[in-house]
């Protein structure tokens, strides 16, 4: 029987000087490449471990083999995050799986409990979202193709997730809300994150 669920990770290219730039203005390009390096290996291994689902990795810039070794994988295109998103969401539907979820690389505390509880949530809801700390979300999914998630939306803005639950209300789609995770960008979301002590010499 063909898998009905995929997990699509969204991951950026852990390239010293490209990875983590807003923490890298404060504790340096080096530092802040050790970071990501243990965000995206915590990431693997919490991804590798959620069962019942397809793994799509779609990498910012190139394949890299260093990551997600054995798994399909692929570069986003797209003019900005929301097309970029929304390709990867078609072409999974495109391939005829049925509950789609989709997750970043910087997120210390997100785990397999959590991803399971997206793709539960598509069996009774038409989309579900872990939110940010920050205003967006370290979690999308659905069960089918929702044109106006990724449409006119403030990407990398406080109020993204307030106005793509709000353009969905008035669509009438039903949405669940996961808890909330830190993601990690600056100093601050380091010096408070549960990888916080593995870092310590330059918080």
């Amino acid at each position: 029987m063909k898998e009905e669920n995929l997990l699509i990770v969204f991951v950026k290219n852990a390239k010293l000087g490209h990875a983590k730039t807003r923490l890298a203005a404060s504790i340096g390009d080096q530092a802040a490449f050790e970071v990501y390096k243990t965000l995206l290996a915590l990431t693997e291994r919490e991804t590798r471990s959620l069962e019942g689902a397809t793994i799509h990795i779609y990498f910012s810039s190139e394949l890299s083999e260093e990551n997600w070794a054995g798994q399909t994988k692929f570069v986003q295109h797209g003019a900005d995050l929301g097309e970029r998103m929304r390709n990867a969401f078609q072409h999974g539907f495109d391939l005829g799986f049925k509950r789609i979820i989709g997750v970043g690389s910087d997120l210390p505390d997100l785990n397999q409990p959590i991803m399971q509880a997206g793709l539960d949530a598509l069996t009774t809801n038409d989309a579900v979202f872990g939110p940010a700390e920050d205003g967006g979300y370290y979690l999308i999914g659905m069960n089918r193709m929702i044109p106006c998630i990724f449409e006119n939306k403030p990407w990398s803005q406080e109020e993204l997730l307030t106005v793509t639950l709000h353009d969905l209300k008035k669509e009438g789609h039903s949405v669940t809300i996961l808890q909330p995770l830190n993601d990690i960008d600056t100093l601050e979301d380091l010096r408070k994150s549960s990888i916080a002590e593995q870092f310590s010499e330059y918080l």
